[in-house]
């Protein structure tokens, strides 16, 4: 297992409705998204654990063009893969920070 964290300033603050979103399941390729409300200093902290070691570079890719697209302020991302492809980690992601957007359970 392999843990890697990432550090983004923020803009946007959640919709203040949930205490958190979770999307995704942790089975056969795929992976879960947890976004929760944090007091940060305006930044988005992302935690990924991941089966799949030594994909940094393409983590930060993924998350660099996730960050400037939803620049999400006070929240902590809990990502827990056991080998998605960038294009589910993304559409997860996706899914997590427009659920938490709405403020839709």
């Amino acid at each position: 297992m392999e843990t890697l964290r990432y550090r983004y300033d923020g803009r946007t603050a959640p919709n203040d409705t949930l205490d958190h979103v979770l999307v995704g399941v942790v089975a056969s390729g795929n992976l879960e998204v947890m976004i929760e409300p944090a007091a940060l200093d305006g930044a988005m902290e992302i935690e990924i654990v991941t089966a799949a070691r030594g994909f940094g570079q393409i983590w930060q890719a993924v998350l660099d063009d996730f960050a400037a697209r939803h620049p999400l302020k006070d929240v902590r991302i809990s990502i827990h893969d056991v080998g998605a492809t960038p294009a589910v980690v993304t559409l997860r992601l996706d899914q997590a920070a427009e659920t938490l957007q709405e403020g839709a359970a």
